[in-house]
């Protein structure tokens, strides 16, 4: 991605995140990336194709962070736990590259847009895959009975995402470690 193309996605994204897609226009977008509107057209043809561009973005920021800080424990049970604390320094503010916390991104594009365009919701449904899967791989580290695994897998991957919710609509920001807590009797008691 060239460096204007990288500038519209990253001002759009930073946008979007902070006040929602459908209260940010190109206008202002074209403004905040410095660019002019003709660029903005050159690079992508829609508002929607632009979105698509900040949930791809977006995307490679998250899992490549979240990966990070699986991949500095355990393969396991520790890295699960792992997840949680990670979350944690995201609500918190302690994570610089995803900025300021308003919540998932994908969460917030699936509820404002995601019913009216199939590629926006698609987008947004892979990311969530993206995680499972990697909340599967420390799970299949242990539990081998396909349906406790499968049950686990679901269990941390719903706390994960109540977490973030209540974390953004109830401004609960030890949601996390509520959540962790949670986990880690699962993970202690689990047979």
């Amino acid at each position: 991605m060239n460096d204007k193309k990288r500038s519209i996605v990253e001002s759009a994204l930073n946008l979007f995140y902070k006040k929602g897609i459908h209260a940010v226009g190109i206008n202002e977008i074209i403004t905040v990336a410095g660019v002019a509107k003709k660029t903005l057209y050159n690079h992508f043809k829609s508002k929607d194709e632009l979105i698509l561009a900040t949930l791809k973005y977006r995307d490679q920021l998250f899992m490549d962070w979240l990966t990070q800080q699986l991949n500095k424990a355990e393969l396991g049970k520790d890295a699960l736990l792992a997840l949680f604390e990670a979350l944690d320094d995201w609500f918190n503010g302690r994570v610089q590259g995803l900025g300021e916390f308003k919540g998932c991104y994908f969460i917030n594009t699936s509820a404002e847009y995601g019913h009216f365009n199939r590629q926006i919701y698609s987008a947004c449904k892979e990311h969530k895959d993206k995680i499972k899967a990697l909340v599967q791989v420390h799970v299949d580290s242990f539990e081998e009975n396909a349906q406790k695994n499968a049950l686990l897998v679901d269990t941390i991957c719903l706390l994960k995402e109540g977490a973030i919710t209540t974390a953004l609509v109830q401004r609960n920001l030890a949601s996390a470690q509520n959540a962790n807590a949670i986990v880690e009797n699962i993970l202690r008691f689990k047979r």
